[in-house]
């Protein structure tokens, strides 16, 4: 019955394996042997590269991606793939100790034996943590990897599938030959900008070594000879005395560097420094800008209140001038004027003109005011809605602020609808009602808290009726001659504003 049992066993094993070429491998549970895939072996070929020509492994912290390198049809390293890393644990910056949790950064050396294909997260290859830098720096630690299953503690980690097909392509070179393979692992792609948006981090001298041998590799194409002397990393270096040693924790002894190598070396070296200074000012500039601009946000938020509204109408009175106003003009003095309850005179540097009339209008009344014209904050273009503004400041006691709007210019014919007042016959230079902080018809400047209902009002519109149309022209109500015995809506509106 044993043996019944076996053969069927075989048999059905034999069918198997005729119906699906790669079924045997996968029944034998040797992840590790899986070939790559067809897509992957397309992309190699379509490359000009094989799967048996050597790998060098790129890590980049920062981007969460690993790259896999190999010689292109030239001999130089070209980038065959990016691959996600799906987690890594610690921050930017080196190991330095065991239980930090931190991933490695720097330039280590995989061998064959390094190789884990028994790994507890699925696949996995020791990164060979510490290496002669790590210890001339007293770091510590150990089965530092990159593997599967997506978990990290001090690791790279990535999914399954993945880690599958990167530890093939290592399992590939060496069958074809390479002994061993570089990992380097950065904090970030050694660009001038990334340097320089780092470039207040404690670990940038560090970075500058690494960035150093990310040089030599993107210059010769080649995976750098990576040594180490005086605790620090030196690529293509080799004694000058060939009796002397490179000692990681004794000073360097004079290095020989290949001269193309230094020079091509050095030169981008020179182009990456200088954009490095141009993006290093580009940064500075901006946070100098963005920390201005929070400075003035969080004095405006201050300015205006809690959304709990105003703990006094004063408090109401001088935020709304300052709103309605530009910087420290005639609209923010006279909100404080407003406030206070008190008017001043017209100061030195003001102005007082009265626009002539052209005789056309007989039936409109000259102001009882003149109209204030100030050198400081007045728009630069004034629109319809300007004289809406000035009229409304004038009804809420912030007088000047609707002579700034109003009096734009030396225009000798004002339109009342741009500015808000009618044009005079004749001058009055004598007329002292024009004083700054005045109200209308002389009465007392009311609160700017009497203007918050018009804004608040449900009719969008009815800020419009305090304005009334005398021979096809829009102007204040108080400055236009109302038929005997009658009363218009905005006559009325205007006098509950008033008080009247």
């Amino acid at each position: 019955m044993r043996t019944f049992s076996l053969t069927r066993i075989s048999a059905l094993a034999l069918t198997a394996a005729v119906l699906g070429g790669c079924v045997d491998e996968q029944l034998g549970g040797a992840k590790h042997l899986q070939p790559l895939s067809y897509a992957t072996l397309r992309e190699l070929d379509e490359k000009g590269m094989s799967k048996s020509d050597p790998i060098v492994v790129r890590i980049f912290k920062e981007d969460n991606e690993l790259e896999i390198w190999k010689p292109g049809p030239s001999g130089r390293f070209e980038m065959f793939k990016t691959y996600e890393i799906c987690k890594w644990s610690g921050e930017l910056g080196p190991k330095r100790k065991e239980g930090d949790k931190q991933a490695p950064e720097g330039f280590y050396t995989v061998t064959p034996a390094q190789m884990n294909p028994n790994s507890a997260y699925y696949l996995s290859f020791n990164l060979g943590y510490p290496n002669t830098f790590d210890r001339a720096h007293g770091r510590t630690g150990k089965h530092l990897m990159v593997h599967g299953a997506c978990s990290s503690a001090g690791c790279y980690a990535m999914t399954d599938d993945t880690i599958a097909e990167v530890y093939s392509l290592a399992r590939d070179a060496f069958r074809g030959g390479q002994r061993s393979f570089q990992v380097q692992a950065y904090p970030f792609r050694m660009t001038p900008e990334n340097m320089a948006r780092h470039a207040g981090d404690p670990n940038m001298p560090f970075w500058r070594t690494l960035k150093e041998g990310s040089d030599h590799f993107e210059v010769t194409g080649l995976p750098p000879k990576v040594g180490v002397c005086d605790r620090k990393y030196v690529f293509n270096a080799t004694p000058a005395n060939p009796n002397h040693r490179m000692n990681a924790t004794a000073r360097c002894p004079v290095l020989d560097i290949p001269d193309n190598i230094e020079v091509a070396v050095e030169a981008k070296q020179i182009r990456d420094e200088t954009a490095y200074q141009v993006a290093l000012a580009e940064i500075r500039l901006r946070e100098k800008t963005e920390a201005e601009a929070e400075r003035i946000m969080v004095a405006s938020l201050e300015e205006q209140g809690s959304a709990d509204g105003y703990k006094t109408e004063a408090e109401a009175t001088n935020i709304l001038g300052r709103i309605l106003g530009a910087g420290r003009g005639p609209a923010q003095a006279a909100s404080q004027t407003a406030s206070q309850g008190e008017a001043r005179p017209a100061e030195a540097g003001e102005t007082t003109e009265v626009a002539q009339n052209d005789g056309a209008r007989d039936d409109i009344e000259a102001p009882a005011e003149t109209t204030v014209a100030t050198q400081s904050s007045v728009p630069e273009t004034a629109t319809a809605f300007s004289g809406v503004w000035g009229k409304l400041a004038t009804v809420t006691g912030l007088k000047a602020l609707g002579n700034a709007i109003a009096g734009s210019g030396d225009e000798q014919d004002a339109d009342p609808i741009t500015t808000g007042t009618v044009p005079s016959s004749e001058a009055e230079a004598d007329d002292k009602s024009a004083s700054l902080g005045s109200g209308v018809g002389g009465q007392a400047p009311q609160s700017a808290m009497a203007l918050l209902p018009i804004i608040e009002n449900d009719d969008p519109f009815a800020i419009f009726d305090y304005f009334k149309t005398v021979n096809g022209v829009s102007v204040p109500v108080d400055m236009a001659v109302a038929d005997p015995g009658t009363e218009t809506r905005s006559e009325t509106a205007l006098d509950r504003l008033d008080g009247r």
